[in-house]
Protein backbone atom coordinates (compact mmCIF):
# COMPACT_ATOMS: atom_id res chain seq x y z
CA UNK A 1 0.00 0.00 0.00
CA UNK A 2 1.53 3.39 -0.93
CA UNK A 3 1.46 6.21 1.40
CA UNK A 4 -0.92 8.00 -1.08
CA UNK A 5 -3.56 5.35 -0.76
CA UNK A 6 -3.13 4.91 2.97
CA UNK A 7 -3.32 8.76 3.64
CA UNK A 8 -4.87 10.63 0.74
CA UNK A 9 -3.05 13.10 -1.18
CA UNK A 10 -4.16 16.63 0.77
CA UNK A 11 -2.74 14.84 3.76
CA UNK A 12 0.48 14.05 2.08
CA UNK A 13 0.83 17.40 1.20
CA UNK A 14 -0.12 18.96 4.80
CA UNK A 15 2.67 16.70 6.31
CA UNK A 16 5.15 18.09 3.61
CA UNK A 17 4.19 21.55 4.38
CA UNK A 18 4.33 20.61 8.43
CA UNK A 19 7.76 19.28 7.83
CA UNK A 20 9.66 21.66 5.14
CA UNK A 21 8.00 24.82 7.77
CA UNK A 22 9.85 23.00 10.80
CA UNK A 23 12.62 22.48 9.03
CA UNK A 24 12.46 26.05 8.25
CA UNK A 25 11.32 27.63 12.10
CA UNK A 26 14.10 25.32 13.24
CA UNK A 27 17.35 26.87 10.84
CA UNK A 28 16.08 30.07 10.63
CA UNK A 29 16.14 30.00 14.79
CA UNK A 30 19.88 29.17 15.01
CA UNK A 31 20.73 31.58 11.48
CA UNK A 32 18.29 34.24 11.92
CA UNK A 33 17.96 34.72 15.07
CA UNK A 34 20.90 34.84 16.92
CA UNK A 35 23.30 34.43 14.04
CA UNK A 36 24.52 38.16 14.02
CA UNK A 37 25.27 37.83 17.96
CA UNK A 38 28.85 35.99 19.19
CA UNK A 39 28.17 32.41 20.22
CA UNK A 40 29.26 31.56 23.89
CA UNK A 41 32.89 30.12 24.05
CA UNK A 42 31.40 26.08 25.10
CA UNK A 43 29.14 26.42 22.54
CA UNK A 44 31.67 26.93 19.37
CA UNK A 45 34.04 24.49 21.40
CA UNK A 46 31.15 21.81 20.72
CA UNK A 47 30.47 22.99 17.01
CA UNK A 48 34.23 22.14 16.27
CA UNK A 49 32.82 18.72 16.91
CA UNK A 50 30.45 18.27 14.58
CA UNK A 51 31.78 16.99 11.26
CA UNK A 52 33.83 14.39 13.59
CA UNK A 53 30.52 12.97 14.87
CA UNK A 54 28.41 13.39 12.04
CA UNK A 55 30.87 11.89 9.12
CA UNK A 56 31.32 8.49 10.90
CA UNK A 57 27.33 8.08 11.38
CA UNK A 58 27.11 8.29 7.79
CA UNK A 59 30.14 6.08 7.19
CA UNK A 60 29.09 3.13 9.24
CA UNK A 61 25.81 1.88 8.27
CA UNK A 62 27.51 2.08 4.78
CA UNK A 63 30.50 -0.01 6.02
CA UNK A 64 28.78 -2.64 8.41
CA UNK A 65 25.16 -3.34 6.39
CA UNK A 66 26.22 -2.58 3.07
CA UNK A 67 23.82 -2.66 0.42
CA UNK A 68 25.73 -4.51 -2.16
CA UNK A 69 25.91 -7.14 -0.15
CA UNK A 70 22.19 -7.23 1.31
CA UNK A 71 23.07 -5.59 4.63
CA UNK A 72 25.36 -8.84 5.40
CA UNK A 73 28.77 -7.26 6.67
CA UNK A 74 31.46 -7.64 4.33
CA UNK A 75 35.58 -8.61 4.48
CA UNK A 76 36.45 -5.83 1.71
CA UNK A 77 34.80 -2.60 3.17
CA UNK A 78 36.02 -3.97 7.19
CA UNK A 79 39.47 -3.61 5.71
CA UNK A 80 38.62 -1.03 3.72
CA UNK A 81 37.43 1.15 7.08
CA UNK A 82 40.08 -0.21 9.29
CA UNK A 83 43.19 1.20 6.24
CA UNK A 84 41.14 4.64 5.91
CA UNK A 85 41.31 4.75 10.13
CA UNK A 86 45.01 3.49 10.14
CA UNK A 87 46.35 5.97 7.41
CA UNK A 88 43.97 8.84 9.10
CA UNK A 89 45.91 8.52 12.45
CA UNK A 90 49.24 7.91 10.81
CA UNK A 91 49.19 10.92 8.55
CA UNK A 92 46.45 13.16 10.07
CA UNK A 93 45.59 13.93 6.29
CA UNK A 94 41.94 13.47 5.44
CA UNK A 95 42.73 13.21 1.64
CA UNK A 96 45.26 10.35 2.22
CA UNK A 97 42.76 8.48 4.50
CA UNK A 98 40.57 8.55 1.63
CA UNK A 99 42.88 7.25 -0.69
CA UNK A 100 43.56 4.73 1.44
CA UNK A 101 40.31 3.54 2.23
CA UNK A 102 39.65 3.61 -1.89
CA UNK A 103 42.33 1.80 -2.48
CA UNK A 104 42.14 -0.98 0.23
CA UNK A 105 38.69 -1.27 -0.93
CA UNK A 106 38.96 -2.17 -4.60
CA UNK A 107 42.17 -4.64 -3.95
CA UNK A 108 40.11 -6.00 -1.63
CA UNK A 109 37.20 -6.25 -3.91
CA UNK A 110 39.51 -7.76 -6.16
CA UNK A 111 41.42 -10.64 -4.08
CA UNK A 112 38.30 -11.61 -2.20
CA UNK A 113 35.95 -11.86 -5.67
Amino acid sequence: MTPAELYGHPKIWLIITALGIGTFVLRYSFLGWIGNRPLPEWALRHLRYTAVAVLPGLVAPLVLWPAATGGHPDPARLLAAGATLAVGLASRNTLAAILGGLVTLYLALWALG
